[in-house]
């Protein structure tokens, strides 16, 4: 009720197993614990906590601002609601390597069931813009090694994201990409790649699972999930989504009550009060309160 079935190791073993089976398993975001509700109820294989969508939800741009308090203490509230694994965005990890490594440590001690680490300089910027900086091979390989080497639970994802496409190329992109999985990431987030063919030279390279970005507005194509299975990854994550339909509802309708005085014409917009008690599983809580105070013990329920 307050939390998810299955427990944070449960979670974990299964997320490696649905990787290991080879299909495609679609992540979309969750930027609060709700919408993971959401994301279980409509059949996903997973859940996905951007950075991005944390720092947008503050009002705060991706440039690197949020902290690991903030970032972390969300990833337990989404994580805690749903019995699907959650897959994090840490960024470049909060400072150095042992900085990351703490890192890793606070989010397998929190319940998420893996993370990806960039190769950005800080402060990041979001991987579809231009003019990123990143860091030397040696210290991202440094990064990883320690933040593989901080894991208690073997099955604790550690992926590690490359942003080298856009400055770099897409030759040295899969470079770093086989160096980082032999400092000792266990997947790869090769970030904006442009096109088809690119897709499918970094799956020809890689023999690990690999996700991709579909993130609207952004440099990749938003290919479907039979072309992706097509092309081989496993992990497809839909980071911004639900907050750009979120936000868009919000201004729509805030712009109606603005312009004719009562929300009386967007009501039918909404959701209902009845449908999201019925998703917070209101009921459920209802029943526990009956059943505690029904001993008629000071003054609460019974004779």
């Amino acid at each position: 009720m307050l939390f998810g079935k299955k427990t944070a190791a449960e979670k974990r073993v299964a997320f490696r197993e649905e990787l290991a089976t080879g299909r495609l398993l679609q992540f979309p975001g969750a930027y609060a614990p709700i919408v993971s509700l959401v994301i279980e109820e409509q059949g996903f294989d997973g859940v996905y906590i951007s950075g991005a969508a944390l720092s947008a939800e503050l009002g705060l741009p991706d440039i690197g601002l949020t902290t690991l308090t903030e970032v972390s203490q969300r990833g337990r509230q989404i994580s805690r609601v749903t019995d699907l694994p959650a897959l994090i965005d840490i960024d470049t990890g909060f400072g150095e390597p042992i900085s990351a490594a703490r890192s890793v440590q606070e989010f397998e001690e929190l319940g998420l069931a893996g993370c990806h680490l960039e190769d950005q300089v800080n402060p990041k910027r979001c991987g579809h813009l231009d003019n990123k900086s990143i860091v030397p091979v040696a210290e991202m390989t440094m990064k990883l090694r320690a933040a593989s080497d901080a894991k208690k639970d073997t099955n604790f994802l550690l992926m590690a994201r490359t942003d080298a496409r856009a400055s770099e190329g897409l030759s040295a992109a899969i470079d770093r990409c086989k160096a980082y999985i032999d400092a000792g990431a266990d997947a790869i987030f090769p970030e904006a790649l442009q096109g088809w063919e690119e897709y499918e030279k970094v799956r020809e390279a890689i023999d690990v699972p690999l996700l991709a970005n579909l993130t609207e507005f952004g440099k990749t194509p938003l290919l479907n999930k039979t072309e992706l299975e097509e092309l081989g990854y496993n992990i497809a994550i839909y980071p911004v989504t639900s907050l750009r339909l979120s936000m868009k509802a919000v201004e729509d309708g805030f712009a109606a009550i603005k312009h004719q005085g009562t929300q009386k014409e967007i009501v039918d917009r909404m959701q209902t009060r009845a449908r999201l008690y019925e998703l917070i599983n209101y009921e459920d809580y209802n029943k526990f309160d009956k059943d505690i105070f029904n001993f008629g013990t000071d003054g609460h329920g019974g004779e």
